[in-house]
């Protein structure tokens, strides 16, 4: 039996998802990410599951035949943290990072200690890398 996505797009208010963010500084992050997403990627932004907010769609498939459609490029505010999630991994990613302040990466998540420590253009061409990115590249 195939595998099913555990995050999928729900039809959550993505303004109130963020609005009700506790902390003030995580909130005022994440108002930047959705305007900066939203103005780089010039898509709806979308909640996928209760804490994701992603932009644009792709179908991806991989070597192993699983299939699953994903967002481009999204962010979580989490309690310690940013997260974006990527895509294409970090080896494209090389030149920007020693821009982005703080953080640490995973294998599609970068984690921003502080958003506002980011290079406003570096974290631009991060999204906007990640948007465009194609299974081919």
């Amino acid at each position: 039996m195939a595998a099913t996505n555990k995050t999928t797009p729900t039809d959550g208010d993505v303004t109130a998802f963020v609005a009700s963010i506790q902390d003030d500084n995580r909130r005022t992050e994440a108002e930047l990410l959705l305007a900066t997403m939203s103005e780089v990627t010039g898509e709806p932004a979308t909640m996928w599951g209760p804490a994701i907010v992603g932009f644009g769609t792709q179908h991806l498939k991989y070597a192993s035949g699983r299939e699953l459609d994903n967002f481009r490029v999204g962010f979580s505010p989490r309690k310690a943290q940013s997260v974006l999630y990527v895509n294409g991994g970090f080896e494209s990613y090389q030149d920007l990072l020693p821009r982005l302040g703080k953080h640490s990466i995973g294998k599609s998540c970068l984690y921003l200690k502080k958003v506002a420590d980011a290079d406003r253009e570096a974290l631009r061409e991060l999204i906007d890398r990640s948007y465009n990115w194609s299974p081919s590249d």
